[in-house]
């Protein structure tokens, strides 16, 4: 059974449960009241560049899709309306709520019929950069899914401010037009997930930061001596990505949306998929600049977007940065993080194209979604999660309904850097930790949805 066979099944077992105490609020249909917030998925079509148009799902028809602004503890409705040909659902990644508002269908989350609206109720919690993107399988069609503009900022505004700054710019970074590509062979040069292994994967012809390639749409426009919040987002559906703006450094202040033990000015920045920083850049090196992948075809494909200072014109420029590799444990706390209650470990490795399939299939502890052992957890506890990576790819493990500590990576101790997305490398292991305080079906998996379609995937089940 392949994940869109277990989606079927999940779904006809949703509806046949619909009169449940849960039903009015959670599942399909009218509601009296307006939401505080409505979201449109339909097709549209997008000018990324001059001349260059792409068809795609979108919500609202833009891409990213609204920024919704939320204040922590705050109830909200968030009404989202199906008007394409086939069911979707939403996903409000980073938020510690409830299974069935989480939007993961693995999770017991009821996908949206086409031509139905769906109302999320839900307390938005904990603060800090969020975002909201379609979680439905795709398989080997890519123009479903995270391949699709379907993504958006979800700010989730508490108490505390990240620091003064005269200017917030949020910046989504996305890939176009995919297709089919031997990994090694073509990736290399264009692709900063840098696999090791060879096999099919997919690759791109377009690449935008905020729906338009570099040099298309209108400039960041700064003035000199200002501080800039910079939210980046990584929604990619694939691809990994490293940013550089020359002449500047990025202060990074939170990462997934929460604050780091130890922020640090960097060069270079990297973003795995559905990874976000935060990061406060001082604008003291007034010209024309690109804030760009440091990939020179990742830029030519469009991979960038231009930061112009009040008072200068002229052709943009773009300097390579001097090479660093990304390290997590430079924004952490030093001091090792307290034993867990319990510990388990995942690892997981491809085992090669299944049943004629065009891609890899992906184990966990040896066995793929759905037939991949649940792991069971008791509220209250506090567990140590090893992430093993057996194989040649880079990994960004997704831990739905909670945040996760992460304390070690390789030999590395370290601690109060939280998180939930992790980047675990080739044949690395990276330890996290987290409380099991959310009871529910908790999904666990590779952002790559690729890698999540083909079997990486787990759930999480409360037991007590």
């Amino acid at each position: 059974m392949n994940r869109r066979t277990f989606l079927s099944s999940a779904s006809a077992l949703v509806a046949a449960n619909s009169l449940s105490p849960l039903a009015p609020r959670m599942l399909f249909g009218q509601n009296a009241t307006k939401a505080d917030h409505e979201l449109r998925i339909a097709p549209c079509t997008l000018e990324i560049g001059p001349g260059i148009s792409v068809k795609t799902l979108a919500y609202n028809g833009q891409v990213p899709g609204p920024l919704l602004r939320l204040r922590e503890g705050t109830p909200v409705t968030i009404d989202v309306t199906n008007a394409t040909s086939e069911a979707d659902i939403t996903h409000w990644h980073g938020l510690a709520i409830d299974p069935l508002n989480d939007g993961a269908m693995e999770e017991g989350s009821p996908m949206i019929a086409a031509g139905h609206t769906q109302r999320y109720s839900f307390i938005p919690r904990p603060a800090g950069t969020r975002w909201y993107h379609t979680h439905t399988t795709a398989m080997d069609n890519l123009s479903i899914g995270t391949y699709t503009g379907q993504f958006g900022f979800l700010l989730v505004e508490g108490r505390d401010e990240p620091g003064h700054y005269d200017q917030e710019i949020n910046l989504a970074l996305h890939q176009w037009e995919p297709s089919f590509v031997p990994m090694v062979e073509n990736m290399r040069e264009m692709s900063a997930n840098s696999p090791l292994t060879s096999g099919s994967d997919v690759g791109y012809k377009y690449a935008t930061i905020n729906g338009h390639m570099l040099g298309a749409g209108e400039p960041i426009r700064v003035k000199k001596g200002q501080r800039v919040l910079m939210r980046l987002l990584n929604a990619s559906a694939t691809e990994n990505a490293v940013l550089a703006f020359p002449g500047h450094t990025f202060k990074v202040i939170a990462m997934d949306g929460n604050p780091v033990p130890n922020p640090q000015s960097v060069e270079v920045l990297s973003l795995a998929v559905a990874e976000r920083v935060d990061a406060i850049v001082e604008m003291n090196s007034p010209g024309v600049w690109v804030l760009g992948s440091t990939l020179e075809k990742s830029r030519q494909m469009g991979l960038g977007i231009v930061v112009e200072y009040a008072g200068h014109k002229g052709k943009p420029v773009w300097k390579d940065p001097t090479p660093a590799e990304w390290d997590y444990t430079r924004f952490a706390s030093t001091a090792e993080a307290p034993a867990p209650d319990e510990t388990f470990t995942l690892t997981f490795r491809d085992i090669g194209a299944q049943h004629g399939s065009k891609f890899d299939t992906w184990t966990i502890n040896n066995k793929s979604w759905p037939n991949a052992e649940p792991i069971s957890v008791q509220k209250g506890k506090r567990y140590r999660m090893i992430l093993r990576n057996g194989s040649g790819d880079q990994h960004p493990i997704h831990m739905h309904r909670h945040t996760f500590e992460v304390v070690s990576i390789g030999d590395k101790k370290l601690s109060g850097l939280k998180k939930d997305v992790v980047n675990v490398m080739p044949l690395d292991t990276v330890a996290v930790d987290f409380v099991a305080d959310n009871p529910g079906d908790t999904l666990i998996h590779c952002h790559q949805q690729l890698h999540m379609d083909y079997g990486f995937m787990v759930l999480m089940k409360y037991t007590g």
